[in-house]
C-alpha cells in the first residue's frame, strides 16, 4: 500500500463531531450574515469534480497545489478579489471526487466602475467563468453545478448524508493505464459473496474506534452506517454512473472488444464477469485488453470519522482474498482499537460521490 507522506496528508473524511451545527453562533457570524445582506454579497453553493492525483487534498496549504487553492485562484481571476470556499468534506491527498460541496461569498463590483456595487451574477454565469480559467489549469478540476442559496447556508453543517465510492480491480493482468491513480489493483481473485456477507456486520449504529485512524478530532467514534455495500460492475474502466449501479448493463462489442454482433446482458451485482464472457469466444483480437474484474463499494452516512471508509475496505479486501472471516471482522468491531483492523486501503480507489441536502427553494 502506498503511504502517503504525512507533510502532504490533509483531512479526508469528517474528523469533527458535525452531526449538528454547533448551538452557539458567535456574534461575529451573525454580524457577517447581516453586513452581507446589506452589501448585496451573494453567497453560492458550488458543486465540483476532480481527479485528486495531483492535488494534495482539498484544504488549502501554503506550498502545496490543493482543491481550495486551485479553485479560489479562477475565483479571483473571475470576480478580481479574493475570495474563501468553505467546503463540505475535506478530502485526503489522492483522493478524487465526483461531486464535492462548497459554498463562496461573492460581492459583484464593477470593473469599470470601480467601487460601485452591482447585482450578484447568475448561477449559470459564475459556472461558465470559473470554469474557463479552471481548463487553463492542468483541468482535473471543474465546477459541475452552481446555485444561490442563503447567507447563513453553510456547505458542510448543512449536509445531511455523504456517499462515498471505492473501486477495486481484481485480477492477475497488468493494470491498464488509464486506470492508474484511480482504482486499486488486487492481484487476487476476490471472494464477492464473502465481502457482502462482511458488510451486513458493519452497517449500522456501531462504536467505530476500530475505524478511526490517528488524529481523528471526532467527539465521539459512535457513527450509524447507513449503507455499506459491495457489486461488482462490468463497465471497467469506466467507473459506474447511479443509472448504471441500479439498471442491467449492456455488454457491447466495442467495449470489451468482443468480436460479435449480439449484446450480452449482465445484471448488475451478478457473479458473471467479463473474463467469463470473453471465454466464450474464440478470439478476443489482437491487442485487445483483457479487463479486470471491477468491485465498486459504497459507503453512505450523515458524516464519517477520518479514513472511516478506507480502514473499512481494507478489511473488506482482506475478507475478499480469504485472509479473514466474516467472524474476524465481528471481532475487530468490538475490539474498539484501530490496532486490530487491517491495512488502510490506499487512497487512490476512494471517490466522494454525492453530498445531500435539504435545499431550500
Amino acid at each position: 500500500m502506498t503511504q502517503l507522506n504525512p507533510k502532504h496528508t490533509v483531512e479526508f473524511e469528517e474528523c469533527s463531531d458535525n452531526n449538528n451545527r454547533p448551538s452557539k453562533i458567535s456574534k461575529i457570524e451573525e454580524e457577517m450574515n447581516q453586513h452581507h445582506h446589506h452589501r448585496k454579497i451573494q453567497r453560492y453553493l458550488v458543486a465540483v469534480e476532480y481527479i485528486g492525483t495531483r492535488f494534495f487534498g482539498f484544504q488549502k496549504q501554503l506550498t502545496d497545489r490543493t482543491v481550495a487553492g486551485v479553485l479560489e485562484d479562477a475565483f479571483c481571476k473571475f470576480v478580481g478579489q479574493p475570495v474563501s470556499v468553505v467546503c463540505s468534506s475535506r478530502t485526503d491527498a489522492g483522493v478524487h471526487a465526483l461531486s464535492n460541496v462548497c459554498h463562496v461569498d461573492i460581492e459583484r463590483i464593477s470593473k469599470r466602475k470601480p467601487g460601485e456595487v452591482l447585482q450578484p451574477h447568475e448561477p449559470a454565469v459564475v459556472r461558465r467563468a470559473v470554469n474557463h480559467f479552471l481548463q487553463k489549469e492542468n483541468g482535473d478540476l471543474a465546477v459541475i453545478d452552481v446555485r444561490c442559496v442563503p447567507s447563513d447556508f453553510h456547505a458542510r453543517y448543512k449536509a445531511q448524508e455523504r456517499t462515498y465510492f471505492y473501486r477495486l480491480l481484481s485480477g492477475p493482468e497488468t493494470l491498464s493505464t488509464f486506470e492508474k491513480d484511480r482504482a486499486w489493483h488486487i492481484p487476487e481473485e476476490l471472494n464477492l459473496p464473502a465481502m457482502q456477507e462482511a458488510c451486513k456486520v458493519l452497517v449500522g449504529h456501531h462504536d467505530f474506534s476500530s475505524f478511526r485512524a490517528s488524529g481523528c478530532q471526532a467527539k465521539s467514534p459512535i457513527r450509524s452506517l447507513d449503507e455499506l455495500s459491495v457489486v461488482e460492475v462490468t463497465r471497467s474502466p469506466y467507473f459506474p454512473s447511479v443509472m448504471d449501479r441500479e439498471n442491467p448493463i449492456n455488454v457491447t462489442d466495442d467495449l470489451h472488444c468482443f468480436h460479435s454482433n449480439s449484446e450480452t446482458v449482465i445484471p448488475l451485482g451478478s457473479s458473471a464477469r467479463i473474463d467469463e464472457v470473453s471465454a466464450s469466444k474464440e478470439d478476443v483480437g489482437f491487442g485487445k485488453r483483457r479487463y479486470h474484474r471491477c468491485l465498486v463499494v459504497t459507503a453512505r452516512a450523515r458524516a464519517f470519522l477520518y479514513h472511516q471508509v478506507r480502514l473499512l475496505v481494507g478489511v473488506l479486501k482482506d475478507v475478499g482474498t480469504g485472509n479473514i472471516t466474516v467472524t474476524d471482522v465481528e471481532r475487530i468491531l468490538n475490539a474498539k482499537t484501530v490496532t486490530a483492523t487491517s491495512p488502510m486501503a490506499p487512497a487512490c480507489g476512494l471517490y466522494l460521490g454525492e453530498v445531500k441536502y435539504d435545499l431550500p427553494s
